[in-house]
């Protein structure tokens, strides 16, 4: 998958949980999500609803209007035994990836 400036994202083929190693054995589904640009000081000063009257930052709105991160819902196993969904990030911000969830 080809991501922000040319970036490529693969979808992730392993991860480490709980100290085992978990095989993707299927993405069930894939998505992006953005920051929560709409919470920011600078859009509420735009809008006018700055209780503070703080002058709205547009270097903030703007990193917060590029957060984004790729979710990928996958299912994995570790070995014979066990299964389950697990929602796994990527993080275009810093370049790590996060166990956000779990599902039996």
């Amino acid at each position: 998958m080809v991501g922000q400036a040319g970036r490529q994202v693969e979808a992730p083929e392993q991860f480490l949980w709980r100290g085992k190693l978990w095989k993707v054995r299927d993405v069930v589904a894939h998505w992006v999500e953005t920051g929560p640009w709409w919470q920011s000081a600078g859009v509420r000063a735009v809008i006018g609803s700055d209780d503070d009257g703080a002058e709205g930052d547009l270097a903030t709105l703007g990193a917060d209007l590029l957060a984004e991160r790729e979710m990928w819902r996958v299912e994995a196993g570790n070995g014979m035994t066990g299964g389950g969904v697990f929602d796994l990030a990527f993080s275009w911000a810093d370049g790590n990836w996060q166990l956000l969830g779990c599902a039996d």
